[in-house]
């Protein structure tokens, strides 16, 4: 099945919500990063809060999601636009522990429980919008919800869950962010309130094979969800080789001289997607040549 995400009101224009399915998107992550299940559950739930949260955007916008917290895994660096691309890793994928005491991947104890998520947005001006909050729980959901509340000021919900197979592949992937918009009523607020409270893991929503949209209407009723929009979402890298080669000329002629000097070529890769890119000591003497 591919990954899409559903666009959505509610309660008649008082709740907007998204939902994903990013089962592929986070396998892709999976197989270029060689992630290991705990790496995989963090950079999964992160990704699939930046394809939501690149949907709110418009037009060419975009943005960096960054994860940084005391545990194991480093940071985790994820970007997504308003087309539905996304991508994404984590600064060290070869993590992975004992389950935690509800027989889960324990998500908080690889990313930490202290540290920051910070969101940038460049929506085309000079200087990108940023907003950064502490870590709440290391459970990223929580954490993501925070900042919304905090950072943009918009009481919302959000669900992200990522099932991974012993092998570490991934079996399945999704989530949801529910917002409270400016009027919604005091009973509005409580229905979805009482709701959350008694709704199953995104996970197992997600196992038991419902899609995004039968996803809101578990969480909000089927007879309250206007869908609005559906639009595909894809593991989408940036890189380019003409992109790599710029990097190499910005390191500068004194650095690509000893390259050539002591490897006679260079191979660099991309951050996001781990694609190697190969320059035999011929492109290498081509680009001192540019400076």
């Amino acid at each position: 099945m591919k990954d899409y995400l559903v666009k959505a009101l509610a309660f008649n224009g008082e709740v907007r919500a998204y939902s994903v399915r990013s089962t592929n998107i986070v396998r892709e992550a999976q197989e270029r990063h060689d992630t290991w299940k705990d790496a995989s559950a963090a950079l999964g739930r992160t990704l699939t809060a930046a394809a939501m949260m690149g949907a709110m955007l418009k037009g060419e916008e975009k943005l960096t999601l960054k994860v940084e917290g005391n545990g194991p895994l480093g940071y985790i660096l994820a970007d997504s636009n308003a087309k539905g691309e996304v991508r994404g890793f984590v600064l060290n994928p070869h993590v992975q522990s004992e389950r935690n005491k509800h027989g889960k991947i324990d998500v908080a104890k690889a990313v930490g429980t202290v540290g920051t998520i910070s969101v940038a947005k460049d929506i085309g001006m000079r200087e990108p919008f940023t907003g950064a909050v502490p870590i709440v729980s290391g459970e990223l959901g929580e954490d993501f919800t925070y900042y919304f509340a905090v950072s943009e000021q918009t009481p919302s919900s959000v669900s992200v869950g990522v099932l991974v197979n012993p092998d570490h592949t991934i079996l399945a992937s999704g989530g949801f962010i529910i917002q409270i918009l400016p009027g919604a009523s005091d009973e509005c607020i409580t229905k979805i309130e009482n709701r959350l409270k008694s709704i199953k893991p995104v996970s197992t929503l997600i196992e038991e094979g419902l899609s995004p949209e039968e996803i809101l209407y578990e969480v909000l009723g089927k007879e309250e969800v206007k869908v609005l929009e559906t639009m595909d979402v894809k593991f989408q890298c940036q890189c380019s080789r003409e992109r790599i080669e710029g990097a190499l000329l910005s390191v500068g002629k004194h650095e690509l001289q000893l390259m050539l000097e002591e490897d006679g070529e260079a191979e660099v890769k991309c951050h996001f997607c781990n694609e190697p890119y190969h320059f035999t000591g011929e492109q290498l003497q081509g680009l001192i040549n540019q400076l």
